[in-house]
This record gives structure tokens, sequence and C-alpha cells, in this order.
């Protein structure tokens, strides 16, 4: 069953943010658009990456409204260790979520059980609390945040335009669609 259009469920989970232990839920979400981002773990190989990847993106989301949350297996210690401790991750001016009971690699559908680990996920949330895009695949490839970013503005564009679609490759700015029996078969 898909995750789209299915309202994030109830959680509470400890975050490094910033020099400070900070709590997070469902209900802190809610309110902003939201991006989850879920690693396997920290001190990891390609996590670093990625979130240095966010980091640089940062003033993007916030400039869309929007929050970004790194999720890994770890507790919220470990995040305030890697935090101090890798230069990449150092960057990260975003919650740094630990999920060490698995309850929201298990709500996300991304936790691997047999690792205690969690896959690849990326979602982004409405303010409502409601997953609107996800992506979960392989923890060997690390994902492009200017892709997250493209898909935020993507879901919030048709949020506030709703008899309209992005057409692939869409970017902030650019035309979209206005489905229509006028368009069957002419695009």
């Amino acid at each position: 069953m898909s995750l789209i259009n299915t309202q994030v469920q109830p959680f509470k989970a400890q975050a490094f943010l910033n020099g400070k232990f900070v709590e997070v839920s469902d209900e802190s979400m809610k309110g902003k658009w939201s991006v989850v981002i879920f690693m396997p773990a920290a001190f990891t190989f390609n996590c670093p990456t990625e979130i240095e990847d966010a980091a640089e993106h940062y003033a993007e989301f916030q400039k869309a409204g929007a929050e970004v949350y790194i999720v890994t297996t770890d507790t919220h210690f470990s995040h305030k260790v890697w935090h101090e401790t890798s230069p990449a991750v150092g960057k990260a001016r975003f919650p740094l979520v630990g999920d060490p009971t698995h309850q929201l690699t298990r709500a996300f559908g991304v936790h691997i059980e047999e690792a205690g680990l969690a896959l690849r996920g990326t979602f982004v949330i409405d303010p409502d609390g409601v997953i609107k895009t996800m992506e979960v695949h392989d923890n060997a490839i690390a994902r492009d945040v200017t892709e997250t970013v493209r898909k935020l503005k993507a879901a919030q564009y048709v949020a506030s335009h709703p008899n309209e679609v992005c057409p692939a490759k869409w970017k902030e700015g650019e035309a979209t669609l206005a489905p229509s029996i006028d368009l069957v078969g002419k695009i």
C-alpha cells in the first residue's frame, strides 16, 4: 500500500539541532511543509554526503517554507557526536532525528528488519501532515537534493493550483498543464 496522500502517523522523537536536544513530533511538523530524509545510520559513508548536500540547499528549503528532518536509526546522542566530528554533517542546521526504536522507519515503510537500519527514503509532507511525495531506494545510491527541492516546489504549486499538474522536469516558474479532454493524445 502506498503512503501517498496518507496522514503521518503520530510520533515523538528526540533530535539534535544547533547544539541542543529537541523533541520532534507529528504535531511539530504541522503548519509547514516538511521534508523527511531517512538514512541508514550515523557514521556511514554515503550519509554525510547527503547531509552536506541538504545543508547546501537548506536556504532553498527555508525560502520555500519547509523544514528538513534527517532521520537515522541512531540516538540523538550519536547525532550530536556525528555533528561535532564530521565536517559534512557539521554543516547541518536542521534536526538530526534519532529513531532507535524504529517507530519512524516502520511507519514510513523504510525499515530493514534484519539489519535494524533504514533504507534511503525521502518524503515531502504538506502542512496538514499528508505525505505528497515519496522516494525509496537502495542504500548504495545517494540522492541529489536538487530533485527533492524540485519535488517540494511542485507539490506546493499543485496544492495551491488544484486544477493544474506539473509535467516532467517542471521547475518553478515554468508552464504547467490544465488536464482536460482537449489535451488527450495531443502531448
